[in-house]
């Protein structure tokens, strides 16, 4: 018997690889003579570093770069370096959770550290790039980012704007000329599943800003600003298009790499099973294994489990998904490839004991091994 398993990560707990070998655990106590293949696994979000540098035999690289908030911060990104690629979550450098929330405001949150990170890969040689723009704490319309890479967002006395969304407000004019040279050589594969535009009731400021510390006047002031500097952007640059889908994303990075950079936005998943080659492991295996923190509803929209159920699919194979949590409506999976899923909570346990390294690992162990015992008896 062949088992592929690309599960993805459970956050802040078990990471893609983890969870697969601890699943890989549980199939050999069963079926000891199984082959047994653990591909990793993302949507574009948290844990795509991993899944992508170490499952296409990459590099990780750490470079210190700004931090939403001014400060500095540890930044880690993936090298390929046969293809020259690198592969970047815009939360290692501008992400919500790096942001307390007493101190959460879009206004002074800034995408600069991106920027850096780009610049760091460049300087190693990186020309091609996929960045996941998910978990964002800004709403700066990725000028932080475009000031990072030498672009002028200049104020009426010629200087750099401040960062953060409060930046927006001051910009009378846009510079090139101190631009990297290199850029123009790089292209950005952009892992987004958000359709929002830039600005209005779908916006990023109205949409996601409140996640971010926004309140009401700040959500009118943001949308404001930043139709203003879609206007000054698109009187430079042709490809500026604020009501294109996923401009939004990310308080409007989208926005910025679509019309400053070379680059194109794809589902994150899609770039991953692509880049990954999970349909070569799965032609030829009699069951495929799958699943993520939390099943729920909203996992048959593009999320990461889906995307294996419908390659598994393809080639009629068998799919189980396992999950931390399982809500009631999850049984929507069922109707999108994934034949049956398990909760691997075994007994009542609080969020920080199920989410404990060692607890998740045990609980996945122990779950999929009593579901392949029943595959066993079954003649699986």
């Amino acid at each position: 018997m062949k088992v592929v398993i690309a599960i993805d990560s459970f956050k802040g707990s078990l990471s893609s690889l983890e969870a697969g070998e601890a699943i890989k655990y549980g199939v050999l106590k069963v079926m000891p003579d199984a082959k047994v293949v653990v591909r990793p696994l993302a949507d574009g979000g948290e844990g795509t570093i991993e899944a992508l540098t170490f499952g296409m035999g990459g590099q990780v690289e750490s470079v210190e770069v700004t931090g939403p908030l001014g400060e500095k911060v540890k930044c880690r990104y993936g090298i390929l370096e046969e293809s020259k690629t690198a592969i970047m979550e815009m939360a290692q450098a501008a992400g919500i959770t790096l942001v307390p929330e007493a101190k959460r405001n879009p206004l002074n949150t800034t995408t600069y550290g991106v920027g850096e990170v780009i610049k760091d890969a460049i300087a190693k040689g990186c020309r091609n790039f996929i960045v996941g723009i998910g978990g964002s704490a800004t709403n700066d319309g990725g000028i932080g980012m475009l000031q990072a890479l030498g672009y002028g967002m200049l104020d009426k006395d010629g200087k750099q704007v401040p960062f953060g969304a409060k930046g927006l407000k001051e910009i009378v004019k846009i510079t090139e000329e101190q631009v990297i040279p290199e850029l123009k050589e790089c292209s950005f594969r952009i892992a987004c599943d958000v359709t929002n535009p830039l600005c209005g009731e779908f916006g990023c400021s109205a949409v996601f800003g409140p996640q971010k510390g926004a309140d009401d006047l700040m959500i009118v002031q943001m949308d404001k600003w930043l139709a203003e500097y879609a206007n000054l952007t698109s009187e430079k640059y042709e490809k500026a298009n604020a009501n294109y889908p996923g401009t939004g994303a990310a308080g409007g990075m989208g926005f910025a790499f679509l019309a400053y950079t070379n680059a194109v936005m794809e589902s994150g998943i899609k770039i991953v099973l692509e880049e990954t080659k999970l349909e070569n492991y799965v032609k030829d295996a009699d069951i495929v294994i799958t699943g993520e923190g939390k099943l729920d509803s909203q996992t048959v929209f593009g999320k990461a489990p889906i995307g294996v159920a419908h390659i598994a699919k393809k080639y009629n194979k068998t799919v189980i998904a396992f999950a931390g949590a399982v809500t009631e409506d999850a049984i929507a999976c069922n109707e999108h490839g994934i034949d049956a899923f398990f909760s691997i909570l075994r007994n009542i346990q609080t969020i920080q004991e199920a989410m404990d390294v060692s607890n998740a690992r045990a609980n996945m162990v122990n779950t999929v091994e009593q579901v392949f015992r029943l595959l066993k008896i079954k003649g699986v």
